[in-house]
């Protein structure tokens, strides 16, 4: 026999199935599309990515077709195949083809008759010379002997290296007939092309139409099979010896899914390196098929990023839900208790009414002489007259009170029944005569009462007794043991019903507390490890800006740039991550406040515009006098991202920063001409890793820009919103309170817009600059002296000071300081040395820049970044504390642009 399972354990257990099959199912589709969704992007990178390599194959075999055309019309060559040659002919036939192959670079330069004898190759010096070797066999020579030119890819007989045959006849037309008199053969080698294959981290190969690996960046995969070969085609390599005694092993491949562009995701089991995105390309010249093997780790990680946060956030939602709904349950199940315990109570009350007017009106029967009228009442009734005389009983008083036959008698003193009880101890301990005499008042007294008595066996009785018209008293003994003890039972089971209530309701709590705990400790957990990762990017960064100096040539300083800015992409991405983290941990704190908004505009407007301008548009910024009431950096945040978008999605045109006053509030707008967004996406695009395809490729985010406006926006409360038109550009805006206080000075009319990027580098020029601390030394002044800065550096501040103290001639216009290595008391006595105060840069330790030195340099005005300072961020920032100390004047008149029209300034 199976146990039988109580329903409510029955129902507990579905509904935990439900969660946790519902968190499974939501964590799965989550890792699903994200996996799908990163697989995508990689295998476009990946298709991109290998048809850059083709490229670069395709231009290497082109640089060297020509040369056997230009060869096959040298009239020395022709005479060579039409007479014999003597060994100085030979000689001198050896050194023309080994200085052509000299000024080509390429491996063996060879002439061959028309019966497939080498008469002359560059090679001639070596010992494995191709002079005098028999080619007949070799398909680039059938070819060209026989269609005027071939081409074949082998391993050579002679040299026993691999390479790319090239070949064209060399011909005659003497005497009016056309004949082949032999050809003229060029060997390509491509070991420079895997060399650089090799530095790469995925795996390229190179294979023929027959599915032959000939060429790849790793050993183990060149000279295998991708597809099996046929009967045909194996005889055709082997009488040709296209790969000589090389074994042909298959791989061993399985298809787990196809991909757009021709890509796949396969499991390789031989060479046995696991699951692959496979992107394949042919060479329409050759035939050939180039491959890549890209790793998606990176995908399968981010797919697993997404469950978590999907499983956690239904798993917390789900508790919410269940703790909502048993709340609603055991409201519903009070009352309903409640109801019945009501009802009940109305019953026994209206039964009890029922049966005392039965004894009342049997009693008056009784005192008229009919006291067999109280036997059909279920309770004890007892009638005395005005004298406290028995005038009529039941047996059912009988019954409860035990008495025994003969006892009560019609005209008894009701005090010797009294007497009798009190003697069987009915009345209690005590005096008995003061008992007796308090009922005997009682009863003369003639008024109602009603109470409860428990008898030594447990029998409970009402007792209820009423005064008669004409004098006298009747009473009624009811037995309401059953009722008591199911109150009783009603009582215990509420309480226990109130406990575990309590129980259930503590059980959610804790659930929902170590939901959001764990919530929290994921949030603290990315924030770590994307500061963690930050560290060594930012420093790369810095080095990658620093490469552009040490090379030399477009390719390399283009090389350089692409590394650079995939360096940028992967920064905003981690910051991004990080700031999403410190949102959900509540780690980031609002602080508003009262403030004057053009200075943050003008600084917007300086920063961003020399970005806008790189890409040849128009920052335009319309000042504004409000005064508003918010977080200013949180503030400052929001309104850069939405610049950020413009200049990333408009491809020409201007972007216009201005205010509007909406009521109480001020509407703070960012107008652009990009390409615009559908009306359906206006909510889809404030949605994490949510982006257009029309941005600049090279520059798209990772869609977590807008997501984190979004989230900010609802961090202080502030309404954000889009309008947009398709071909016509978007504004993307935020309302702010404005603030009660008095009105800043009103700034100039004319509007701003960003000084041209010529401008922005003529600060730097010339500039002195002191780096203080070892980070400031290593990571700052690199960039400030490529930047034109002329900078001194310093240990610590303590050698600084000491170095003003020493030389006030020499005084800086700025100081960039490592937070370890000094102190805002410090750095401010350091200032006061000179006659003129330098700007700051303050190298924060700290990634959040919350701890106490970095809020105190916020305050003291000074520029704050976090170790390593990003290049553009340090140049940004470094041009902006030079034109705000009016170290150059030059640049007022750059600032300044012709009036827009949109929007009006605020007054």
């Amino acid at each position: 026999m199976f146990p039988i399972i109580p329903r409510r354990s029955l129902r507990s257990l579905w509904t935990f199935c439900a969660v946790l099959l519902s968190t499974v199912a939501a964590a799965a589709g989550a890792w699903h599309w994200m996996l799908q969704h990163s697989l995508a992007e990689e295998n476009l990178q990946a298709h991109r990515q290998l048809v850059l390599y083709a490229q670069a194959l395709s231009q290497r075999l082109d640089r060297y077709r020509v040369l056997p055309d230009v060869l096959a019309l040298d009239a020395e060559l022709r005479e060579a195949l039409t007479h014999p040659q003597s060994p100085e002919q030979v000689l001198r036939l050896n050194r023309k083809l080994e200085q052509a192959n000299g000024a080509s670079l390429a491996s063996t330069l060879t002439l061959i008759d028309a019966q497939g004898v080498a008469l002359a190759a560059s090679n001639w010096r070596s010992p494995s010379s191709n002079v005098g070797e028999d080619y007949s066999f070799r398909p680039y020579v059938q070819l060209a002997l026989a269609q005027d030119k071939g081409s074949f890819y082998g391993i050579g007989m002679t040299t026993g290296e691999a390479g790319y045959f090239l070949s064209r006849a060399i011909s005659s037309d003497a005497g009016g007939q056309h004949r082949v008199l032999g050809l003229i053969a060029i060997k390509i080698v491509l070991l420079e092309l895997e060399r650089e294959w090799i530095q790469n981290p995925d795996i390229v190969l190179a294979s023929d139409a027959n599915g032959v690996v000939f060429l790849a960046s790793n050993e183990d995969w060149r000279y295998r099979k991708l597809k099996p070969i046929d009967a045909r085609a194996q005889q055709e390599m082997d009488r040709t010896q296209q790969y000589r005694s090389q074994p042909l092993k298959p791989m061993r491949y399985a298809q787990e899914q196809p991909l757009d562009e021709g890509g796949a995701l396969v499991q390789w089991q031989d060479p046995g390196v696991g699951r692959k995105l496979w992107q394949t390309v042919t060479l329409p010249e050759t035939g050939w098929q180039l491959h890549i093997l890209h790793d998606v780790d990176n995908s399968v990680a981010s797919a697993w990023w997404a469950a978590g946060a999907a499983g956690g956030s239904w798993l917390a939602l789900s508790l919410l839900l269940l703790y909502a709904r048993q709340r609603q349950r055991l409201s519903a199940l009070r009352q309903r208790s409640r109801e019945e315990l009501e009802a009940l109570l109305k019953q026994h009350a209206q039964e009890l009414r029922t049966a005392q007017d039965g004894i009342v009106a049997a009693a008056h029967q009784a005192d008229a002489g009919h006291s067999q009228s109280l036997e059909h009442l279920p309770q004890g009734v007892v009638v005395i007259d005005a004298a406290l005389n028995l005038v009529a009983w039941n047996s059912r008083y009988m019954e409860l009170f035990r008495l025994p036959a003969g006892l009560l008698k019609v005209g008894m003193p009701v005090e010797e029944l009294y007497r009798y009880n009190a003697r069987r101890g009915l009345l209690g301990s005590g005096d008995i005569d003061e008992a007796i005499e308090r009922r005997m008042q009682f009863l003369r007294s003639g008024k109602p009462h009603a109470r409860e008595s428990e008898k030594a066996d447990g029998t409970v009785l009402e007792i209820r007794g009423n005064p008669l018209p004409d004098g006298g008293f009747v009473t009624s003994y009811a037995d309401i043991t059953s009722y008591k003890n199911a109150a009783r039972e009603l009582r215990s089971l509420a309480d226990a019903l109130e406990k575990r209530i309590a129980d259930r309701t503590e059980d959610l709590a804790q659930a929902k507390r170590e939901a959001e705990q764990a919530n929290r400790y994921k949030s603290k957990f990315v924030a770590a490890a994307v500061h963690d990762l930050l560290q060594p990017l930012n420093a790369a960064r810095v080095f990658a800006s620093l490469l552009r100096q040490h090379v030399q040539g477009d390719k390399a300083l283009q090389l350089a740039s692409d590394v650079e800015g995939a360096l940028a992409s992967q920064d905003d991405i981690l910051n991004s991550l990080l700031d999403i983290a410190r949102m959900e941990s509540g780690q980031l704190e609002v602080n508003r406040r009262d403030f004057a908004l053009q200075p943050m505009l003008a600084q917007l407007g300086s920063s961003l515009g020399v970005l806008a301008q790189g890409h040849g548009l128009q920052l335009q910024v319309i000042p504004c006098r409000a005064v508003v009431h918010s977080d200013e950096a949180l503030l400052r945040r929001i309104v850069q991202n939405f610049l950020s978008n413009a200049i990333r999605y408009t491809r020409q045109g201007r972007i216009v920063l201005g205010c509007r006053r909406v009521g109480q509030h001020l509407r703070i707008e960012v107008h652009d001409q990009g390409p615009g967004i559908p009306e359906s996406l206006h909510r889809e695009i404030f949605e994490e890793f949510r982006r257009l395809e029309t941005g600049r490729q090279h520059e798209r985010g990772a869609g977590l820009g807008l997501a984190i406006v979004e989230r900010l926006g609802r961090l202080l409360q502030h309404p954000i919103g889009l309008r947009s038109a398709l071909g016509r550009g978007s504004v993307f805006w935020v309302e702010v309170p404005l603030s009660q206080t008095a009105l800043a000075p009103e700034p100039a009319r004319e509007p701003m817009e960003a000084a041209p990027a010529v401008a922005n580098a003529a600060p730097l020029q010339g500039a002195s600059a002191w780096c203080i601390g070892p980070a400031a030394i290593a990571g700052a002044a690199p960039l400030l002296q490529r930047w034109g800065c002329q900078v001194v550096p310093q240990a610590d501040a303590e050698a600084a000071l000491a170095q003003a103290q020493r030389s006030q001639n020499a005084w800086p216009a700025l100081l960039v300081v490592d937070a370890a290595h000094a102190t805002p008391a410090a750095v401010r006595a350091l200032q006061a040395c000179g006659h003129k105060a330098p700007g700051v840069v303050w190298l924060s330790t700290d990634a959040g820049q919350q701890d106490a030195a970095s809020q105190q340099a916020s305050v003291l005005g000074w520029g704050v970044l976090t170790q390593p300072a990003r290049p553009a961020a340090l140049r940004a920032l470094v041009g902006q504390l030079l034109l705000r100390a009016g170290n150059t004047t030059q640049q007022t008149e750059g600032l300044r642009l012709r009036r827009g029209v949109m929007p009006q300034a605020v007054q």
